[in-house]
């Protein structure tokens, strides 16, 4: 495991990404539109989100 990593790649992998709880499904969206219910997985349609883990990622 790298104990640095880029701040780019910080960026782009966790930056506004959410992970649907129902299908795993990775979403980029805000964190006010989310918490307010108006974003929804693609995939199953469910609204239930989460923050991806960053500890888990690589």
């Amino acid at each position: 495991m790298p104990k640095h990593r880029f701040p780019e790649a910080e960026q782009r992998l966790f930056h506004r990404v959410f992970v649907c709880m129902k299908c795993g499904a990775k979403i980029r969206s805000d964190l006010i539109k989310v918490r307010s219910g108006k974003i929804k997985c693609r995939k199953c349609k469910s609204k239930r989100l989460r923050p991806i883990h960053r500890e888990h990622k690589i």
